[in-house]
């Protein structure tokens, strides 16, 4: 049984929270949690409660032992990229991307 959490257009960009899941995909969610905690990337805060909504939607299910949690799989992808302008010198402008993330937490049980 899989349960799963969306978070849709996080003000991130997906390679700075790729760097932060790599640390925690396939472990137990409260070793994973643990090591967010201690983590001071900002995508460790936003994983963090992302993995808690997860296991609040598996403690719907009554079919799920949430202690058996297991983060399967946590991916990152790109969502809409938001495009600004700077000034810079001689009147010209310079395009600033501010990007932003889908991110997916998936949780099953240990088998």
């Amino acid at each position: 049984m899989e349960v799963r959490a969306v978070s849709k257009y996080v003000r991130i960009s997906p390679s700075k929270v790729r760097k932060v899941i790599g640390g925690i995909k396939g472990q137990p969610v409260e070793s994973g949690l643990q090591k967010l905690k201690f983590m001071p990337q900002k995508s460790a805060n936003i994983l963090e409660k992302i993995i808690r909504s997860a296991v609040a939607n598996a403690d719907q299910n009554a079919d799920i032992d949430i202690d058996l949690l297991v983060i399967r799989n946590i991916t990152a992808d790109q969502g809409p990229t938001l495009k600004r302008w700077k000034a810079r010198a001689r009147g010209r402008g310079t395009r600033i991307l501010k990007r932003t993330s889908h991110i997916t937490v998936i949780l099953a049980e240990e088998n």
